[in-house]
């Protein structure tokens, strides 16, 4: 008989599927939990896309015993069919083979993670058989799921979770009253140059400040249908930019633009697919959709190659209230981009230098890229800073400083404050009378839930976090970077955009009386946050100042290749151009107490000192690399 008292996890993601973050994630919580957690290799997961041949169920069958797993679950975000197939036939598999618990076998549980329509169709199915996940749930939420006695959740885990849970409370309280729905677009007009070439989001903040400031508001709209043509789908973003404008709830309206957009403007796109996106291909029609959009500030993804010349285009047609770059993204690494990333590094340094003569503010799209890929809190902080920098160099004046909260989306949101907060000081030390910044949060990218009334109790909830950064400063942030409710589950419509926005100004308006009356905890006084901030801050500076000691003119091109290179900022989740940039590979990141760091084999974290002399003693092959790769270039 087995023991069916002890739990041995056991997860499973086909090849077939790149989405990685969340098992990891998972698997972490469990293993603080002290549970034994097992992530199927390469030869389980290769099985499992070939789930249909008996065969290979068998090599499943036979890793879950010879494992001893009696907790078993799945990842899968593709095609939701193929999804309830999976995990039909593997199901069945068990059941043959008397492995449920009910049959006297092992497996107490199965679990599921995917696509919303794969997991009700799944629960439809297999009711009560299989536990899904869709995304979204607290950390706490989730180890109840997976059958973790509260007992057994860490004391600290529990303490992490409960500042979330409290403004997840709130959240729900600001959705259930519904009083959201009354709260009026903020007039902004009141000076000059409001909705004229003139117009900067510089002068829109400061004609908004006194008597009470409410944050200026960016949102990414980008419509786009394969079944209509190409000008139609830009008539339609037309259109949508009008009634965003007239509705007045939008500052900023951030063009969603189609990766060709970026890739191939200007180009014949014939038997090139689109991507996603606004479809926009000429100059003409950028300046249809500025025209359509007034009074609102515009701006617009970047290009991926000839990025100074479509930056100019950018100035001429939309007069981009600001400009954005990537710097390491948005290239081979990523597969967003033709360039190296050497080459990539140079076109936008000389984007930069061009943008300091507009005098326009500069968006660094950086940070959360590296988060993106595995990276860990101190690297988010430090490509940040190291961004910030350049652009100072560069003479850039008003750095727009873009902070993605909830990423990955299993993060604190004490460490999202400890991490903000870091960063906000390390980068604020650069100020002088020629550079400052504006703060931009934003929710991460994958936080929302896929059912809307939860989603938006997300959107009140982070609004909260937002403004728990400098909690006593209720001119900050200046500008919120509102990510739609509907995000995990359906384009943004203008009328989704709208109840987002008023959802997160009220939030703001109401959280602030809730502090001022001591309805919630006063953030600036939180010890255990004042820690974390300041273990981040030390252990960033120190890395800083190794950078800038041992590269040679670390603020270029020819620095940022040999910092990444060398493994100064660890991205263990990069799999482009992995040959060329090894050391930058070639770390374990993991979530710990709400954080993410840097460990060593045994999963301990790694000291600044340590991950320093790895580093460091990599600069040779990093110039090594350099020199290899500008000769390939010139041939």
């Amino acid at each position: 008989m087995f023991d069916i008292e002890s739990n041995v996890y056991g997860f499973i993601k086909p090849t077939l599927d790149a989405h990685t973050l969340g098992i990891h994630a998972v698997a972490e919580l469990l293993e603080d939990c002290g549970y034994r957690v097992i992530i199927a290799g390469d030869v389980i997961a290769r099985a499992m896309d070939d789930y249909r041949h008996e065969t290979k169920r068998k090599v499943v069958v036979e890793w879950i015993l010879s494992s001893k797993i009696n907790q078993i679950g799945l990842s899968y975000r593709l095609d939701h069919s193929d999804a309830v197939n999976m995990i039909g036939f593997l199901i069945n598999e068990l059941k043959i083979n008397h492995l449920l618990s009910y049959q006297g076998g092992p497996i107490k549980s199965i679990f599921f993670g995917g696509l919303p329509e794969a997991c009700e169709m799944i629960e439809a199915a297999f009711s009560g058989l299989v536990k899904t996940f869709i995304g979204g749930e607290s950390v706490r939420e989730t180890l109840i799921k997976m059958d973790v006695p509260e007992m057994k959740i860490p004391r600290d885990i529990i303490r992490g979770s409960l500042y979330d849970d409290e403004r997840m409370e709130f959240g729900k309280k600001i959705i259930d009253s519904q009083e959201y729905c009354q709260f009026m677009p903020v007039d902004r007009s009141g000076y000059l140059e409001y909705g004229t070439k003139k117009d900067t989001v510089v002068k829109r903040i400061a004609a908004n400040l006194e008597p009470s400031f409410a944050p200026l508001i960016r949102a990414h709209a980008g419509s786009y249908s394969s079944s209509i043509s190409r000008t139609d789908s830009v008539k339609e973003f037309i259109s949508w930019s009008k009634i965003l404008a007239d509705t007045k709830y939008l500052d900023i309206l951030s063009i969603g633009s189609s990766q060709l957009t970026q890739s191939n403007f200007g180009e014949v796109w014939e038997g090139k697919t689109n991507g996603g996106g606004v479809p926009i291909n000429s100059p003409e029609e950028y300046q249809m959709i500025w025209d359509a959009s007034r009074p609102l500030l515009v701006r617009t993804y970047a290009g991926t190659k000839n990025v100074p010349s479509l930056a100019q285009m950018h100035e001429r047609t939309l007069n981009t209230c600001w400009h954005a770059l990537s710097l390491w993204w948005f290239n081979q690494l990523d597969e967003r981009g033709p360039y190296d990333l050497y080459t990539n590094l140079k076109q936008h340094i000389d984007t930069l230098k061009y943008i300091a003569k507009t005098d326009k503010p500069f968006e660094p799209n950086v940070a959360h890229h590296f988060s993106f890929r595995g990276a860990d809190d101190v690297t988010y902080i430090v490509a940040a800073y190291l961004s910030a920098k350049l652009a100072k160099k560069y003479g850039i004046k008003k750095l727009i400083l873009q902070n993605m909260l909830n990423t990955p989306k299993l993060t604190w949101g004490i460490q999202d404050l400890a991490k903000s907060r870091a960063m906000i000081k390390l980068i604020k030390g650069l100020e002088n009378a020629n550079f400052s910044i504006l703060l931009q949060p934003r929710a991460g990218l994958d936080y929302f839930k896929p059912n809307m009334d939860e989603a938006k109790m997300q959107l009140a909830a982070v609004t909260a976090l937002m403004d728990d950064i400098d909690p006593h400063n209720e001119s900050s942030p200046p500008i919120v970077h509102v990510v739609s409710y509907s995000e995990a589950s359906n384009l943004a419509t203008p009328e989704i955009i709208n109840e987002s926005i008023q959802i997160t100004q009220y939030s703001l308006q109401e959280y602030r009386k809730f502090r001022r009356n001591g309805k919630v905890e006063d953030m600036s006084k939180n010890e255990e946050l004042q820690e974390r901030m300041n273990d981040l801050f030390h252990a960033a500076r120190a890395i800083i100042f190794a950078i800038e000691t041992v590269i040679y003119n670390p603020y270029s091109a020819e620095g940022f290749y040999k910092i990444f290179s060398a493994g100064f900022l660890p991205v263990p989740y990069l799999w482009r151009e992995v040959e060329e940039f090894k050391y930058a590979k070639a770390w374990k990141t993991r979530q710990i107490k709400g954080s993410v760091k840097i460990v060593d084999e045994e999963n301990k974290p790694m000291k600044t000192e340590q991950v320093l002399k790895i580093a460091i003693n990599n600069i040779h092959n990093a110039e090594y690399n350099l020199k290899q790769r500008i000769t390939k270039n010139l041939k």
